[in-house]
C-alpha cells in the first residue's frame, strides 16, 4: 500500500488491528511498528511463533533490517520501552535541553511541540509553561520576558532527571491524584 495516499496510514492501521485483534496480550501493533511483549524468554519464543504464523496467513512481510528479536529494551514511537516501563529517549531530552532562548513564534511552536510529545512525563506542565503557550494567542505580539525564560528553564531543568512510567502492578491499590490550579488542572494514576 502506498503511504503517500491521504488515508493510507489509517487504512493500514485498521487492517493491522483486524489481523491481530486476538493477539493484544502478545503483540502491540501501531501502523508499521510491531512489538512482541513477553514476560519470559520461553513465552517470547511462543509469541513470536504465533506472530509469524499470523504474518504468513495474511502474506505480510517484515523488513529484516528493521527487525530486532529477543531484546529487553527497544525504541517504539520515540520512547524507550523496557522491563521497567516507558522512558524518554535521551536524544529527545537533549534536543530540548540544548535549545537556545526562543526568539520567534516558530521556535516557540517547535518547543511546545517537542514538550507536548513528552508531556505525560512532566508534572504540572501546563502550569509551568502556560506563559509560553500564551505567546501564541492571536492579535498578541510575541514578547519573550523574564517569566517566559524562567518557565523555559524550569521545563529544561525538570528533564535533568526524567521519570519512568511503570506498568501497573495487579493486586496493588491504584490511587488517583488530582490537582486543580487557576490556570490548569491535571491528574495522575499512581501506586
Amino acid at each position: 500500500m502506498p503511504f503517500k495516499l491521504k488515508n493510507a496510514g489509517a487504512t493500514y492501521q485498521r487492517a493491522m488491528v483486524t489481523h491481530f485483534y486476538d493477539m493484544q496480550k502478545e503483540v502491540e501493533v501501531y501502523v508499521d511498528n510491531m512489538i512482541a511483549k513477553s514476560k519470559t524468554p520461553g513465552q517470547h519464543i511462543d509469541d513470536l511463533r504465533k506472530l509469524f504464523k499470523r504474518l504468513r496467513k495474511y502474506r505480510l512481510r517484515l523488513n529484516p533490517t528493521k527487525c530486532t528479536f529477543g531484546v529487553g529494551t527497544g525504541k517504539l514511537l520515540g520512547f524507550i520501552i523496557n522491563e521497567r516501563g516507558t522512558e524518554l529517549d535521551l536524544d529527545k531530552v537533549k534536543a530540548i535541553q540544548n535549545m537556545p532562548t526562543l526568539k520567534t513564534e516558530t521556535e516557540v511552536k517547535g518547543f511546545l511541540g517537542r514538550v507536548n510529545y513528552i508531556a505525560r512525563f512532566i508534572s504540572q506542565l501546563m502550569a509551568t509553561y502556560s506563559l509560553i503557550f500564551k505567546l501564541l494567542r492571536k492579535n498578541q505580539k510575541m514578547e519573550w520576558n523574564q517569566e517566559c525564560q524562567e518557565a523555559f528553564e524550569k521545563v529544561k531543568q525538570y528533564l535533568d532527571s526524567p521519570l519512568i512510567l511503570v506498568l501497573v502492578v495487579l493486586g496493588k491499590p491504584i490511587i488517583l491524584y488530582l490537582m486543580v490550579l487557576k490556570e490548569s488542572m491535571g491528574g495522575i494514576l499512581g501506586q
